[in-house]
């Protein structure tokens, strides 16, 4: 039995470093590469069941030493990937973050190495298993919050990694309680098998982009509408086709008015992260406008071409008019350079004269689009 599990634990870590390096091969994206560098690590971590089919044995008085190395290794990479996951890079406090945590592991290599523990196991493991459990759990977080589709089989991804980071943070205090340990080890290597499962589900059967066929034929292009029911009466069928929201819409709205493929970022103080599916609503913040436009480019990258947004004028209380509108013409021109379609919506009344100004001079007046009625009409 014990034979089987430490088989289990052995191939789920290598399915599990084989679905992130090619999702890192896929995408080309720096936060996958981290993270199947701390897979692969993990794949060949320092413990027996790994290393005696490879025929590799540890001599006992470095084995203390060496056995904690790879959860440093592993953890630096985990919160460093997770951080370009979430922010798409790197920012000055996370190389603060990440340099303190690698200052610590030195120190504390050092002091295994003198002995400075006198062989307390609890002791040697408290660190090193805690900074692992915690990188474990909060890259599954993002994973959750960020990246991950709401899917069952994608879902165990995170799920599994938050059970591996869990047993982690127990790990020194529970290692010695033999009853214990076994169960621990066998929903270790469960929580490996749902984490490699999922990755498997997620890297190599990822949910349908909307690469289809639009509902109706739309131009490219970047216009403004007075308010919804312009858009409306210009489109009538404007909100059948699968797109990225930047709204106020509630997430009880967002159902009625978008399709179950769109994705919508409800601009809100309120909450933050997934808060809905069909259409998947993800709660962010009006400060967090580089994180946002990082989303909405994401989104477009992986296929959509009609862009929505209603939130400028709450971006604009929220942030001042000039940095909303350099999130906006950031978004405008990505989506432009894709051959999508972006409408904002934008009341005269909402903005000063001048504001209002250079967004008539940035954006096409929507009764431009698609040889409407009231254009034949003139």
């Amino acid at each position: 039995m014990a034979d089987s599990i430490a088989l289990l634990n052995f191939l789920s870590r290598w399915i599990l470093f084989a679905a992130v390096a090619y999702k890192t091969y896929r995408t080309q994206d720096k936060g996958w590469a981290l993270i199947s560098a701390a897979a692969f690590i993990n794949a060949l971590d320092v413990e027996a069941y790994i290393l005696t089919p490879l025929g590799i044995t540890i001599p006992k008085p470095v084995y203390t030493v060496s056995s904690k190395i790879p959860n440093f290794y592993v953890s630096i990479l985990a919160l460093w990937g997770s951080f370009h996951l979430k922010y798409k890079k790197t920012s000055f406090r996370h190389v603060l973050c990440l340099s303190a945590i690698l200052v610590i592991s030195y120190v504390w290599i050092f002091l295994l190495a003198v002995d400075a523990f006198h062989g307390n196991f609890a002791l040697n493991s408290s660190f090193p298993s805690l900074l692992l459990g915690g990188s474990i759990v909060y890259l599954s977080v993002v994973l959750w919050n960020y990246v991950i589709p709401r899917r069952l089989w994608d879902r165990l991804f995170p799920i599994g990694l938050f059970i591996v980071g869990v047993l982690n943070l127990t790990y020194p205090v529970t290692r010695n309680i033999e009853w214990y340990s076994h169960v621990a080890f066998f929903t270790a290597a469960l929580g490996r098998l749902l984490a490699a499962l999922g990755a498997f589900t997620f890297v190599f059967y990822p949910i349908s982009e909307p690469s289809g066929p639009q509902r109706i034929e739309l131009k490219s292009g970047a216009y403004f509408a007075k308010d919804v029911k312009e858009v409306t009466r210009t489109i009538p069928d404007f909100f059948q086709n699968d797109l990225v929201a930047v709204t106020r819409t509630s997430p009880h709205e967002a159902r009625r008015r978008f399709t179950p493929a769109s994705m919508v970022f409800w601009v809100t103080k309120a909450r933050e992260g997934q808060v809905e599916e069909a259409p998947t609503v993800v709660a962010i913040s009006p400060t967090k406008l580089g994180i946002l436009q990082d989303l909405v480019v994401r989104e477009v990258e992986q296929g959509f071409r009609v862009v929505y947004i209603d939130a400028f004028e709450y971006l604009s209380v929220e942030v001042g008019f000039q940095n909303a509108m350099k999130f906006l013409l950031s978004v405008r021109d990505f989506v432009l350079s894709h051959g999508g379609l972006l409408i904002l919506i934008a009341s005269p009344e909402a903005f000063k004269e001048q504001e209002f100004k250079i967004i008539q001079r940035e954006f096409r007046d929507i009764n431009e689009l698609l040889g409407t009625e009231e254009k034949k009409k003139a």
